[in-house]
């Protein structure tokens, strides 16, 4: 069975790596990165599965990070944050046709379009342009791709997540990102297996794509 790990760190907010990377999904991207294995290839986030979801609430923050391959927590910068890891199997294993389900996920709710470009636009890009979707259309994208990765949907509620980048003149993405919470029935385990494992959208390399799971 495929499995992977689920990494806790909460952050400390006085360090100042950790205050770069909340004002810098880039940055973050780079430090989940350290806790995988050089020479991965061309691709190492998509080989080692890595994902990633940054949640903040009562003056506290939580980064949470999934990988297929065991994350070397030594190579966090000193006192970065109290980082606790735990194998996933045993929630893999326990997905089961018809068992109801709480679920949490941030996403970049968007879709690609071929549209040529009007008057002063920019040339359109070879594979078309990303656009991000927002209001009804965000939620049907998520009602889709839920259904896709084998989850009927019962409740959902949305709430806008800030996408954060230093140096906003510079080029590089950005990205709209939507949190989804709500309750679902499995429907598919292989297809919801592999939506666990691999993400959901675009963005994951900037805390997009992970989702999560609790008995419901």
């Amino acid at each position: 069975m495929p499995t992977a790990t689920l990494t806790r760190i909460r952050l400390n907010l006085a360090h100042p790596t950790v205050r770069r990377d909340l004002a810098d999904y880039t940055a973050l991207h780079r430090t989940v990165m350290r806790l995988l294995p050089d020479h991965l290839g061309p691709h190492p986030r998509q080989i080692a599965g890595a994902l990633f979801r940054l949640e903040r609430g009562n003056r506290q923050g939580l980064l949470l990070v999934q990988t297929r391959i065991s994350p070397d927590l030594t190579a966090l910068p000193h006192h970065y944050g109290q980082a606790d890891t735990r194998d996933l199997t045993a929630m893999l294993g326990a997905l089961t046709p018809g068992r109801r389900v709480r679920y949490r996920i941030t996403a970049n709710p968007s879709t690609r379009s071929r549209r040529p470009p009007g008057p002063g636009e920019q040339p359109l890009p070879k594979h078309g342009r990303v656009l991000a979707l927002d209001d009804a259309a965000a939620l049907a994208w998520w009602h889709r791709r839920a259904t896709q990765a084998g989850l009927h949907l019962h409740t959902t509620t949305s709430e806008p997540k800030p996408f954060r980048r230093s140096g906003r003149d510079q080029p590089g993405p950005v990205h709209r990102l939507l949190q989804f919470d709500g309750t679902a029935l499995i429907t598919d385990p292989a297809a919801l297996t592999d939506a666990l494992l691999t993400g959901i959208g675009r963005a994951k390399s900037y805390g997009a794509g992970l989702l999560s799971l609790a008995p419901a």
